[in-house]
Formats: structure tokens, sequence, C-alpha cells
């Protein structure tokens, strides 16, 4: 069994992000969605709320494609995490250079400490590539529309967050 592994911190998961999971399920019969512990980046979400969103938003997508779809919460290093979960390949999304330059370190490191478990990357399609979870809440806090960017249920959930 094939088993993948994608990153983020998903505050909130976007269709950017549902795009790259989707594709990955074609590569992968396992795909780990590891969901971060980043307290640097201070997300609105609560880890056991993104983790419950992963779960719901993917269930769809888990059960069209048939590859296992799993959230897994991590804190620890990536390669330790892809270690846990057993994963061969580490998946990553790229939407611009800037994503590629800090990428391209992030896969040097990850090699170092294990050059047995590979990083493929995803480009997002050219609809979602300028979605970021950042962006994403900064319009719903102001009441902008979200919908082109985040599925319904995670349009209710900001809105129930962010009280808007």
């Amino acid at each position: 069994m094939r088993t993948g592994l994608y990153p983020g911190t998903f505050d909130p998961i976007t269709l950017g992000h549902l795009d790259i999971i989707q594709r990955a399920c074609a590569l992968v019969d396992r795909l780990v969605i590891g969901v971060a512990i980043n307290r640097d980046k201070g997300p609105l979400f609560s880890l056991e709320e993104r983790v419950e969103m992963v779960e719901s938003e993917c269930a769809a997508l888990a059960r069209e494609s048939g590859c296992e779809i799993v959230a897994h919460p991590f804190e620890n290093l990536l390669i330790d995490c892809a270690h846990d979960v057993g994963a061969q390949i580490i998946v990553r999304g790229l939407r611009a250079v800037a994503d590629f330059e800090y990428e391209y370190q992030m896969v040097g490191m990850n090699r170092a400490l294990d050059s047995s478990v590979e990083t493929v990357f995803l480009m997002a399609e050219a609809k979602y590539q300028p979605i970021a979870s950042k962006l994403v809440k900064e319009i719903a806090r102001l009441g902008g529309d979200v919908s082109k960017f985040v599925t319904p249920g995670v349009r209710e959930s900001l809105h129930a967050k962010l009280g808007v």
C-alpha cells in the first residue's frame, strides 16, 4: 500500500487544498492529511476544529476516489510524521514561484534527514492558485464572500467563528 502525507495547517481547508488532495489520491492508496499544530501561526480554528473540517470535507473525496483519507494532527518534524504514518511520499502543493523557493529548501532538509522519503509537487489548478487560507480568513473577517474559495460547510464554519 502506497501512503502519502499532505501536511499543512488547513486553517481553514480551501478548494485549493481539496484540489491537491483529490489529485494526490490518484497517486496513493492512502493519503494522510497532516494537520500541523503550529503555535507560531496563531490559527483561527482549534486543532480539533481543523481536523474535523478536514475529515468532513474529505469524506466524499475518499468515497469517490477509493483512496483512504485520514486526518492526522502532528507537531513534530515533517519527516518524523512521515515515519509515524508510514508515508513513502510527501505531497506538497505549489501555487507560485515563491512557494517553490521555500519548498525547495524543505526538500533538501528532509532528504538530508531521510532520503528514502520522496517529495512530490502538485501544481494547483490555475483557478485555485491565488487561494491562501490567510487571505480567505481576511476576506471573511471583513464580510466578503468566500464562496469561490471554500466549500459551503467551511464558509459556515468561518462565519460562525468570526460572528459575521
